[in-house]
């Protein structure tokens, strides 16, 4: 299936009006200070865009980033913008046509955003296969992909090289497509289906467990959106599957708990991030303002506590007392509180 995708990204698709969907579409307004940057980026890398979110995570600066599945470079032409000269981007892509477009304007952008020397570099890969390049264990801050990772027929080697890949308290960033059932193995062997990032995609449950299994203990959702699906040959073929485009957060940090655990902690946020200065939006349940109190479970301390956000935020408690679960946490006690229960079917 690699090679139909190659040809599919490469030779099928000339830009993003060629898709059949809004899976590999970003559909969402970006914040204003992208905007101004994405308005540097050469035309043509933006005519072959081909994400379904925004794979901008915060406190970039000096950073060293790798994207998977970079295509023609606008990710990694935006990043290299929000990390600044000092930092690094890499971006590593299958297709020769995208890797052409990508490399050919590297100067552009580093005149476009005011630097004397380019700060990306890309190199042609498998995602599945990051070992081959060389890149050493623990060299990466963050890792970004952008509506890729459904693409890949070995998800768990993305999973598993992304770990290795990054350092303690890294960061893997990135936005793909999730279905809210198994894929049946005939829509997956469908080209059309699997090049417009449909019938590759993980049922959502799957990629918790597969993530887990790869050491990113607590996955937390940023965002997410149902895709719509105007194509009426599409839409017979997938029946009643539905899906989502979503951005995760995966951290590599090895002492998390398998859930919420409440040791009476909290976190009050300073502002300092740039951009940032009214609250910080750790994920869809975490929106911490300002100069407020906000009491967290023992992973979210460490997320906070054990990477780049540390200088941002002021903590308070330890971990001498445990209360157990977090209270609305989404992982209830499974005892019953009272003394009746009413005999239902399974969940």
């Amino acid at each position: 299936m690699l090679e139909q995708v190659k040809d599919y990204y490469g030779k099928t698709l000339s830009n993003t009006t060629d898709l059949q969907t809004d899976a590999c579409c970003m559909l969402e307004e970006p914040p204003a200070y992208i905007k101004a940057i994405l308005a540097k980026i050469h035309d043509e890398v933006m005519m072959k865009y081909y994400g379904c979110g925004l794979v901008a995570p915060e406190a970039l600066k000096g950073l060293r980033i790798l994207d998977l599945g970079s295509g023609a470079g606008r990710d990694v032409y935006a990043l290299s913008a929000m990390v600044g000269e000092q930092g690094h981007i890499v971006g590593v892509d299958m297709t020769d046509e995208q890797l052409a477009v990508a490399n050919k304007h590297i100067d552009y952008h580093a005149k476009a955003f005011g630097f004397n020397q380019a700060n990306v570099s890309f190199c042609k890969a498998y995602i599945e296969k990051l070992d081959e390049l060389g890149f050493e264990d623990n060299s990466f801050d963050i890792i970004v992909s952008n509506c890729v990772i459904n693409l890949s027929e070995d998800k768990n080697a993305v999973l598993e090289q992304a770990y290795r890949l990054l350092k303690p308290g890294g960061e893997m960033y990135f936005s793909d497509v999730y279905s809210d059932r198994r894929i049946p193995e005939a829509l997956v062997k469908n080209e059309l289906l699997y090049g417009e990032c449909l019938s590759g995609a993980l049922y959502w449950n799957d990629f918790i467990s597969l993530a887990k299994k790869n050491g990113f203990l607590d996955p937390r959702l940023v965002n997410d959106r149902p895709l719509g699906i105007e194509n009426a040959e599409i839409q017979s073929l997938v029946g009643h599957i539905k899906f989502f485009s979503a951005t995760y957060r995966l951290f590599k940090i090895d002492t998390l708990e398998p859930a919420c655990e409440d040791y009476g902690q909290a976190v009050i946020y300073k502002g300092s991030i740039e951009h940032q200065a009214e609250y910080f939006a750790l994920d869809s349940h975490h929106i911490i303002y300002t100069g407020k109190v906000f009491p967290v479970c023992g992973n979210t301390w460490r997320m906070l506590n054990e990477t780049r956000f540390k200088p941002h935020f002021e903590f308070i408690g330890n971990w001498d007392k445990h209360f157990g679960i977090f209270e609305n946490c989404g992982t209830p006690m499974p005892f019953a509180n009272n003394l009746s229960r009413i005999d239902t079917a399974c969940c």
